[in-house]
């Protein structure tokens, strides 16, 4: 499904709270002046002190505080759990999640050392920090009443790309992840989407153009391939925040545009008379199993915070 650009379409966002990670640079910073343009309130959480100039320039340039950052690292849960608290602390809640951070240390895989910490970071980064950036914001949202989670994956999450293979696999499961959030819009009124760009101009895969000092032959091929405009990537990211129809869809965003990349249906052979039936049943107990589950990690979550406080 192709869609039209809506860059011309400034719905505001005018008392709505926003955590971007890895918001100091690149996506992350287009993202945020956009939000800031319409309204917003903008924590911002990067693991390069820049955000902090950003921050100071939104509020220099707009006479007011509608910005903060903090360092982050999205792979602890203790930086994750201090960025949300900032925007409730700052701005009294969090209404939108840009889920942006990410890294391209380690993006090829294949033939690096056997080293466990150099193995493990692009994915403790980019897959495993998205979902604990993610789980703080549906605990922190689902107080305030919902609100709208955007994570900016990649093409690379539906393509295979030879030299870039741990990369690759993070960005595919950021795409397993946003497509079984299914329930959580009829749970607390939560959605989460997905922004896939293709070859974007940015400086995120400068690192990775050499492996151990020798040139990696790829680029000679992606530098041939257009990139895609900063706005369209703006475009799928306030569609979704916009649209209060949508959740676990992903968009890829190419030079021509926007293109909705629809889930695979469940093949003929899995779906029995027994298990479509069983589905049904599965069904109409998910919510309030899924609602339960919620109010259990939202007290266990208060309790936390409120052990935290106290210590302090």
């Amino acid at each position: 499904m192709t869609l039209q650009s809506s860059s011309t379409e400034l719905t505001s966002f005018e008392g709505k709270v926003a955590v971007v990670t890895g918001g100091s640079r690149g996506i992350g910073k287009a993202i945020c002046d956009e939000l800031i343009k319409r309204g917003a309130k903008v924590v911002i959480g990067a693991i390069s002190d820049k955000g902090q100039e950003v921050a100071k320039q939104y509020n220099k340039e707009t006479g007011k505080k509608v910005a903060v950052f903090l360092r982050t690292d999205v792979s602890r849960y203790d930086d994750n759990k201090a960025l949300f608290q900032l925007a409730e602390n700052e701005f009294g809640g969090v209404d939108i999640a840009i889920l942006n951070a990410a890294t391209s240390d380690g993006s090829d895989n294949m033939f690096s050392p056997l080293d466990d910490k150099l193995e493990e970071r692009i994915f403790n980064v980019n897959a495993v920090g998205l979902i604990k950036s993610s789980k703080v914001a549906i605990l922190h949202m689902a107080k305030r009443g919902g609100g709208s989670i955007v994570c900016i994956s990649s093409a690379a999450g539906f393509y295979s790309v030879p030299a870039l293979t741990a990369y690759v696999a993070t960005k595919h499961a950021i795409i397993g992840y946003v497509r079984s959030c299914t329930f959580l819009p009829e749970v607390c009124n939560i959605r989460v989407n997905a922004v896939c760009p293709a070859f974007v101009d940015t400086e995120f895969l400068d690192s990775v153009r050499t492996v151990g000092g020798i040139p990696e032959p790829y680029y000679d091929f992606a530098d041939t391939v257009p990139v895609v405009p900063m706005p369209f990537i703006i475009d799928g990211v306030f569609k979704y925040l916009s649209d209060n129809t949508t959740n676990g869809e992903t968009v890829m965003a190419y030079p021509t545009g926007l293109e909705v990349r629809e889930a695979p249906e469940w093949h003929y052979s899995l779906l029995t008379e027994n298990s479509l039936k069983a589905q049904d049943i599965y069904l109409k107990k998910a919510i309030p199993h899924t609602k339960q589950q919620l109010s259990r990690a939202l007290e266990r979550y208060e309790n936390e915070q409120k052990k935290a406080s106290s210590i302090q």
